[in-house]
């Protein structure tokens, strides 16, 4: 493993690592900060972590590291480590040495400072504005972390590591990409010169046990009705438009209703970057693809959704629509991939649709704006809106149908809507989420295809303040 401690691997038990105190009179290289210096103290545990790290990657036999066990790597790191503080004069306690030999071992195998907060189960996002300024959101609300980086060079290479175990890049002539981890959580970096303070980096947290219906009722997003009439919605094969603005949990959404779909259908998604987390096992992952380096090879989501289509899918599933793969995507609702589903990014079921309307007429084909608004109206069904409200809560908002088209309008209905009555002491929102007391006009439609749905579950419930 190490090139030149390969023949001292028995003396270098972790456990039994001692390190000398300082003689009396002596000033060791490195002491204990106080209060305000706490800034100058972790800078200068990251220059000494840094200088570790760069001896380690001239002693490790990087082509044979990953075939190491993580116990293995860290008794020998932990070796090497205790041999270089002592040649620089610094001693640190036990259990800050054994933090050190941690933060060495994320710094060789993972993704460095980043590490413990990928590891917080607690934590949905990551958001990195500088070296050193990192953000998490925990449950639903921002806060500033302790976590930094040693300087600029260091985050860069922290992303230069994501973005290549994924076969992509990021230099001056790409200066943004979207990427994903081996765990599938979402990655944005942005560099220099359009990030001007230096790079800036976006996790958005995989989640390794997704949310299902069940856990959203829990949590308050929705109802046991609202469920039970989105299960029917999937199981009569209703087109499903998921609207919401940023973080507001629409892939959340789209994976727990997604899990209604029957397992004898085949499935096709489509995402620019993959992280939807299907629960059945005939699917077909695609995926987009940016350009090389030569400005060549460029995959878009338009390219897979015509793919999609001579691929017999039951069902198209695509991640987010932000362009004129949307089209495409009315298009192959049309024409028999019923029970298709998306998402958009729009803050009411209205402005939705207007965004469908806006993604159409960037073809440039001149299409007429009564016959997209019929291709709408004849290819969606339902609307879902999400929001994200003040306490951070995530709530399904309303669910809408889309009855047809007047005038050149689409007509619309709210079917369940959620209802504020104020704020609690402690500042979380308090609200129910009740029917309008209209039933759906796909209802026919629900009972031909074999639904059994209570028609007691549209009955209007007024909400006291």
């Amino acid at each position: 493993m190490f090139n030149e401690y390969k023949s001292r691997r028995a003396a270098a038990q972790p456990s039994a690592i001692t390190l000398e105190r300082p003689k009396k009179g002596s000033q060791p290289a490195v002491v204990a900060a106080p209060q305000e210096a706490v800034d100058v103290d972790l800078q200068a545990h990251l220059e000494l972590k840094s200088r570790l790290h760069s001896e380690l990657l001239d002693r490790l036999n990087l082509s044979v590291i990953d075939k190491v066990e993580r116990s293995e790597l860290k008794r020998q790191i932990a070796a090497l480590a205790t041999t270089l503080l002592k040649a620089e004069g610094i001693y640190m306690p036990s259990d800050s040495f054994s933090d050190l030999v941690e933060e060495l071992i994320h710094e060789v195998m993972g993704l460095g400072p980043l590490e413990p907060l990928l590891a917080d189960p607690t934590i949905n996002d990551i958001l990195v504005n500088s070296y050193d300024q990192v953000y998490v959101e925990r449950y639903g609300l921002l806060e500033r972390t302790k976590t930094r980086f040693r300087d600029e060079r260091h985050l860069l290479r922290i992303i230069d590591k994501i973005v290549t175990n994924v076969g992509r890049r990021i230099d001056e002539s790409q200066p943004w990409v979207d990427a994903r981890l081996e765990d599938g959580s979402r990655v944005n970096a942005i560099i220099r010169p359009c990030s001007i303070d230096g790079p800036a980096l976006s996790i958005r947290k995989f989640s390794r046990n997704p949310l299902t219906a069940d856990k959203l009722v829990e949590r308050g997003a929705l109802d046991e009705q609202a469920v039970q009439l989105l299960r029917a919605f999937v199981e009569a094969r209703l087109n499903i438009l998921i609207s919401g603005g940023t973080g507001s949990g629409k892939t959340t959404m789209l994976n727990a209703v997604s899990s209604f779909i029957d397992v004898n259908q085949r499935i096709v998604t489509i995402e620019d970057a993959a992280e939807l987390q299907l629960q059945q096992d005939h699917v077909v992952r695609l995926e987009t693809r940016p350009p090389n380096s030569e400005g060549q090879g460029v995959i878009a989501q338009r390219d897979l959704v015509r793919n999609a289509l001579r691929m017999r899918p039951d069902r198209i599933i695509v991640g987010e629509v932000r362009g004129t793969e949307c089209f495409d995507m009315l298009q192959a609702m049309n024409t028999g991939h019923d029970g298709s589903m998306t998402t958009i990014h729009a803050n009411s079921a209205r402005d939705a649709l207007g965004r469908v309307e806006q993604m159409v007429t960037m073809l440039g084909a001149g299409l007429p704006m009564k016959t997209i608004r019929s291709q709408i109206a004849s290819a969606i069904h339902i609307v879902l809106q999400l929001g994200r409200l003040s306490d951070g809560s995530r709530r399904v908002i309303s669910i809408s149908e889309i009855t047809g088209i007047e005038d050149d309008t689409i007509t619309m209905q709210d079917i369940f809507v959620y209802k504020r009555r104020g704020k609690s002491a402690d500042g979380k929102i308090i609200g129910e989420f009740v029917p309008t007391g209209i039933r759906p006009k796909c209802f026919d439609q629900l009972i031909a295809s074999g639904v059994d749905i209570d028609t007691k579950m549209f009955m209007r419930k007024e909400v006291r303040p």
